[in-house]
């Protein structure tokens, strides 16, 4: 394994960048952000025509044959294996986040679903009352004051921000299980990942279809859902439906 620093430094140094993590946590979180921030929405645009495309011709009828083939218990297994694969992950952030309350419990759901649950096909945990707190690197900059920044569409990914882009990139390389796992063992991480998000695409698809083919604007309409539903996660607004929260002043740019 190759190491950036002195092997007599390394130590102090992983320590120190916990430590300051930890502080830079307890700053204050960013203020709700206003209105919509969307100054690149020409280029947005064309990828949100993209991603709709392919949804179309890829993602829908794929989606669609998979809730039609595998039987529903063995999808609920698949979508539990994909969720508990995330365990990991999301207690590092907790970590990072200085949340030690989240982390034992996401550590503790983490063991009885991989144990009892037989590596996560099954979800013992929620029956015993230890329910998930997912969270993410998106999440963790935000705790740390880090700005929501400018709405993007990415590329098959979807709607997301500057921040959340960034925390989804550190994600991947975040989640200790990237680290343990070799070959072929990570190509089946990836497997239930795709599989589990045809699951969600078959499961939500009433859902998906009325953003993306029944709405007038399904650019206007997926931004707007993305961004109120995010803040709403993060405790930024006091309503996922209306995002408007306790803001007055926030003005929801596409109401009648």
């Amino acid at each position: 394994m190759f190491s950036w620093v002195h092997p007599g430094k390394g130590r102090r140094g992983t320590a120190a960048m916990l430590v300051l993590a930890l502080l830079v946590s307890a700053c204050a979180r960013e203020p709700a952000p206003q209105g919509i921030n969307d100054p690149d929405e020409n280029v947005n645009r064309r990828v949100h025509a993209f991603n709709r495309a392919l949804d179309k011709a890829l993602l829908r009828p794929a989606a669609s044959a998979y809730g039609s083939v595998v039987p529903a218990p063995i999808e609920a297994g698949v979508s539990n294996f994909a969720s508990n694969l995330d365990g990991p992950g999301d207690v590092v952030n907790d970590l990072l986040q200085a949340n030690p309350g989240d982390a034992i419990r996401n550590t503790a759901r983490f063991v009885v679903n991989t144990t009892i649950g037989i590596g996560g096909l099954f979800d013992p945990a929620t029956e015993l009352g230890l329910n998930g707190a997912p969270t993410d690197f998106g999440e963790t900059l935000h705790v740390w004051g880090a700005k929501e920044g400018r709405y993007i569409e990415v590329p098959v990914l979807g709607p997301s921000t500057g921040r959340d882009f960034a925390g989804t990139l550190v994600d991947v390389a975040l989640n200790p299980l990237r680290l343990v796992l070799q070959a072929p063992e990570t190509y089946w991480m990836t497997g239930a990942k795709f599989a589990s998000t045809l699951g969600d695409r078959q499961r939500y698809s009433s859902t998906f279809d009325s953003i993306l083919y029944e709405s007038a604007d399904s650019y206007a309409q997926a931004r707007l859902l993305y961004l109120q539903n995010r803040r709403f996660a993060l405790g930024q607004t006091g309503s996922a439906a209306d995002g408007s929260g306790d803001d007055p002043n926030f003005e929801d740019p596409y109401a009648q």
